[in-house]
């Protein structure tokens, strides 16, 4: 027996329940909001993690298409400090493959492959049945009735209420983003400051971090400590206001380091929101949630990875589940383990936020000595 399965949002997590399920010959309806694939920048660069992320890229039969397409030189990193001296210089063995690299897209490409995703259908609610199953209420007036509707779509999730009453909070660090292209020929002294993968330096209550991507360009992250309203009546749009104002933030950093902000394009701000460290509800039949959906944190490399298996693990158990019986109870025990697993990262996501983006630098150092192989 097939179920009726709904996917909400083509993120990571979406897009790997609907390539497991599709593998295993499971019709899914995968709905998303944005137009086209391309309706908006993919974003940076993900390290994908052997026992999480690359795990669900296995469980789509996606890992060899992974391998040709990452970067596990990517996954070097350089620590600075503000006056610009390294302290420390970490690169991967070439046979390295915990973390390889790869840009959203590119990873994003991956995952769509054969799925035919419906785009363009904003969703403005989820209502579960009175019985089994929900409705899926769209913007233009529609309506469609599903055995499950799985919400993977992000932060400010559209499918979330119909669960949880919970919305994300502000951390108190904002992060400004702005891009260098073609580093290596127009900026070859960033290019070398960079490396092969990433290099970031920590001062008091701010950081600023350059991530390498393919060909040859280059995401660059201003992150600080501030209210959440202290840039919402700067127009982004002036980007000469913007870069002056973070020059005045990082003022008497070392000049190559903040020549990062002098030759950004542009500049996007992105609040980190996060959800409750321990973010659970009731269980309603029906509808479940994913990835950001279920339990956004600090972006600090687990959020995605979790996401990615989250999907792969759920479209398992929709699998395995061979009755309406069976597939709601497949997804409430598939809830209890996701709960499991994210509170930890949870944890430890925001225990790390408050180290690389806090009052004493040294912290942010010992963190990496922690975390980083030797």
């Amino acid at each position: 027996m097939s179920h009726r399965i709904a996917v909400v949002g083509s993120g990571p997590a979406g897009l790997t329940l609907a390539r497991v399920l599709h593998r295993h010959d499971h019709p899914v309806a995968l709905f998303e909001r944005d137009p086209a694939p391309d309706a908006r920048p993919p974003g940076g660069t993900l390290d994908l993690h052997e026992g999480t992320g690359q795990l669900a890229l296995e469980k789509a039969g996606l890992l060899t298409g992974f391998r040709a397409l990452s970067r596990p030189e990517g996954q070097a990193m350089r620590i600075l400090d503000t006056a610009g001296t390294v302290l420390r210089d970490w690169r991967p063995r070439p046979d390295d493959r915990a973390n390889p690299e790869i840009d959203r897209g590119q990873l994003r490409d991956l995952l769509l492959g054969p799925l035919d995703v419906r785009w363009g259908r904003d969703v403005t609610r989820v209502e579960p049945g009175t019985g089994d199953g929900a409705v899926v209420r769209f913007e233009d007036g529609r309506q469609e009735s599903f055995d499950l509707v799985v919400g993977a779509d992000g932060a400010w999730s559209r499918v979330r209420p119909a669960v949880s009453p919970v919305t994300p909070h502000y951390t108190g660090v904002t992060s400004v983003e702005t891009s260098l292209d073609d580093v290596d020929t127009r900026h070859p002294d960033l290019a070398r400051l960079i490396g092969d993968g990433s290099v970031a330096v920590y001062g008091v209550n701010r950081a600023l971090v350059a991530q390498r991507n393919s060909g040859g360009h280059v995401k660059v992250y201003a992150q600080f400590r501030a209210p959440l309203d202290r840039h919402t009546n700067r127009d982004p749009a002036d980007i000469e206001a913007v870069r002056s104002s973070l020059l005045a933030l990082f003022d008497g950093w070392a000049a190559p380091v903040l020549d990062l902000l002098r030759h950004g394009t542009a500049f996007d701000h992105r609040p980190f929101h996060t959800l409750p460290v321990s973010h659970t509800w009731t269980h309603v039949p029906g509808v479940t949630l994913l990835g950001d959906a279920a339990h956004l944190m600090p972006p600090l490399g687990a959020g995605a990875n979790l996401a990615m298996l989250d999907g792969a693990e759920l479209a398992e158990s929709i699998v395995a589940a061979s009755g309406p019986g069976d597939l709601d109870e497949a997804v409430r025990a598939f809830e209890e383990r996701m709960w499991a697993r994210a509170a930890r990262w949870a944890k430890i996501t925001t225990a790390g936020l408050e180290r690389l983006v806090g009052p004493d630098p040294a912290e942010a150092l010992a963190l990496f000595d922690r975390v980083q192989p030797s």
